[in-house]
């Protein structure tokens, strides 16, 4: 029976993954080029870093009160089919005409993720208890990332069919057109998963496991603050291909090319550290001690705005790279401790309530960052880098306070 269930579990994760898959070919794809295509019409970076804050911010904040009303409700799959429903703007972007229509389009991209992220992270949540929260989560985001390396290398190789000239408008609209087929497949996923796994709250019901209490921890505070300000100091990728664009560092094409790369690298870097995040749980016998593996994402975040914001290819080549290292971490252990600091029955209100953080860092970071831009690119460089460092005591006083409560 135990093994039944667990192969249930991983059949739900494999199904996600592939839900993820499909999703990230939408909606990495279009993040990979959405700073070049306001570019192309005549927006500043001020503008850009404000949508892409405000992106972030409505992708994150807003899981606040998806998260709740999903615990209340207990409509997981619901909030999961209208979020991803809502990809539908991503194709969409081939019929913008101006750059506030498509500005508006992202920004509903990162709605519909607001309203599936909480829910569809507690479905996983269930079924990662069974193998492991690291590995179960890391699982899904290998294949989360096949997909973000697929849907730049879309738009990548689309560019370089169409030749090596600048890229008009109409380029990149004939780009996102192409979106139409992943999305259609997406959904057919998702109905699948449902069909599947209707009820996925059984999975962990089977683990035995100490009782959690009902309130949310010390330490699941403290881990919401060093994820505020490490993320916060994080620069979105969609300014530093604002930059690339700008100053002429990498060419239309190379940038989803190397996006796509880096997505590639997060895969990679997931598996590694979300199943080195189980091991430190068992090692210290602490299901709270996975925490210990955070340590890499100030000290790799350090370096990011420097090598981005260097004026040289190969410098922006590396920092595209050792950012995705960094989605990595961010992508499975974040997600992977709420799983872990959080009872089921407010697990999606964990997430809401850790997502609405990371979105309001992503948001004041992101509008920051391309504010100082067009003023000073030194100043940038710092306001990051400043920021990276002041998470390091945070990240200290989060170790202690997870490594006392057993």
């Amino acid at each position: 029976m135990k093994d039944q269930i667990k192969r249930k579990a991983i059949e739900l994760i494999i199904l996600f993954g592939l839900v993820s898959l499909f999703g990230d070919i939408l909606y990495e794809g279009a993040r990979s080029v959405n700073g070049p295509y306001l570019k192309t019409f005549g927006v500043n970076a001020s503008i850009v870093g404000l949508i892409a804050g405000t992106g972030e911010l409505i992708g994150y904040a807003i899981r606040l009160l998806s998260g709740y009303f999903a615990d209340r409700t207990k409509a997981y799959w619901l909030f999961t089919f209208i979020g991803y429903g809502l990809l539908i703007s991503v194709p969409l972007l081939s019929l913008s005409g101006v750059w506030q229509v498509a500005a508006l389009l992202m920004l509903i991209e990162r709605f519909g993720k607001a309203l599936r992220a909480p829910a569809r992270d507690t479905i996983v949540s269930q079924a990662a208890k069974r193998i492991g929260t690291g590995i179960g989560f890391a699982i899904g985001e290998v294949l989360d990332q096949i997909g973000a390396m697929g849907g730049p290398l879309i738009f990548s190789f689309f560019f370089l069919f169409t030749g090596a000239a600048s890229k008009s408008i109409l380029d990149y609209q004939y780009g996102y057109a192409l979106f139409w087929v992943p999305f259609a497949v997406l959904m057919a996923c998702i109905i699948f998963a449902y069909l599947r796994v209707p009820d996925p709250s059984e999975l962990e019901k089977a683990v035995t496991a100490k009782p959690m209490p009902d309130k949310l921890s010390v330490v699941f505070w403290k881990y919401n603050l060093f994820s505020f300000v490490a993320t916060m100091g994080l620069v979105n990728f969609i300014l530093m291909a604002y930059h690339f664009k700008a100053k002429g560092i990498l060419s239309d094409a190379m940038i989803p090319l190397f996006y796509g790369l880096g997505m590639g690298v997060d895969a990679i870097a997931a598996l590694i550290i979300g199943r080195y995040y189980d091991v430190l749980k068992h090692r210290n016998g602490n299901e709270n001690a996975g925490l210990l593996a955070l340590a890499v994402i100030p000290i790799l975040s350090l370096a990011i705005p420097v090598l981005a914001f260097s004026g040289f290819s190969s410098l922006a080549a590396a920092s595209i790279l050792l950012w995705g290292v960094t989605m990595g971490a961010h992508e499975t252990i974040m997600k992977s401790a709420i799983a872990d600091l959080t009872p089921l029955k407010k697990r999606g209100t964990g997430y809401g309530i850790f997502n609405a953080g990371y979105g309001l860092a992503m948001f004041f970071g992101s509008a920051a960052m391309g504010f100082l831009y067009d003023i000073s690119i030194f100043a940038l460089i710092v306001l990051s880098v400043g920021l990276e460092i002041a998470a390091i005591p945070l990240f200290i006083s989060m170790r202690d306070e997870a490594l006392k409560n057993e």
